[in-house]
């Protein structure tokens, strides 16, 4: 099976500065996602897109390849990372002759993810009838019952459900939070499509102990707790 993972790591981050370097458990942030990539037996190659030369090294000394340089336009705070996804897959493309037949990404901000959520999004993705499968966990509030929006008026209101008389939480519609756990797409429905909800999408629901995303000081205190407390180590 011909199946690379692609980890994403800017050098620059505004919620933590210099997140994909930061120690974590004894090792940098982006480590973890290496680390879990390379535990994949199903996995061929695994590769690093930054823009930073520093990430590329730690990337380097972890085991990772690093092929290739993003550009600056696509390392911005406001720059989908859906280019950079085509951006890689082109590379690939362009010097191997032709597409993966599976691409996974595992963002860094994932650090307490296991090999049990990566090897089951690839379970269902191999099952067919999905163009991209993703994580998602339990979700911290409803928009059907006690998430708000603020009206132009000063009020709020429900973000969903206007109009519907729901009194408890379990009675509101299931949703779900997205993770940054894990992702498995077919190259060629990247490159030609804008988005992952695009095309049909299933999801491997995680426990939230092990579905943190870091984006901010309290999120990594949060992840190095848990960590801790697990006494988790690859």
């Amino acid at each position: 099976m011909n199946s690379v993972v692609l980890i994403f790591a800017r050098g620059g981050s505004k919620g933590l500065p210099g997140k994909n370097l930061k120690e974590l458990g004894g090792k940098p942030l982006i480590a973890w996602s290496i680390l879990h990539a390379r535990s994949i037996d199903r996995v061929s190659r695994v590769i690093v897109s930054t823009d930073s030369e520093e990430i590329a090294d730690i990337s380097r000394k972890y085991g990772a390849e690093v092929p290739f340089m993003r550009p600056t336009e696509l390392a911005t705070d406001s720059s989908p990372e859906w280019l950079s996804w085509q951006h890689a897959l082109e590379y690939l493309r362009d010097t191997d002759g032709e597409l993966p037949e599976i691409m996974l990404s595992l963002p860094t901000t994932s650090p307490l993810r296991s090999s049990v959520d990566i090897e089951s999004c690839l379970d269902l993705y191999l099952e067919g009838g999905a163009d991209v499968v993703i994580s998602t966990t339990e979700p911290h509030r409803n928009p059907y019952f006690n998430m708000v929006k603020k009206n132009k008026d000063g009020t709020v209101g429900l973000v969903c459900g206007e109009g519907l008389s729901i009194s408890h939480r379990q009675n509101s519609p299931e949703v779900f939070d997205m993770t940054t756990v894990c992702y498995v797409a077919n190259p060629r429905f990247v490159l030609d499509n804008n988005s992952i909800f695009d095309g049909r999408v299933k999801a491997v629901n995680v426990p939230v102990e092990r579905s943190i995303d870091i984006d901010s000081l309290l999120d990594f205190q949060i992840a190095e707790f848990l960590m801790n407390k697990k006494g988790e180590s690859l």
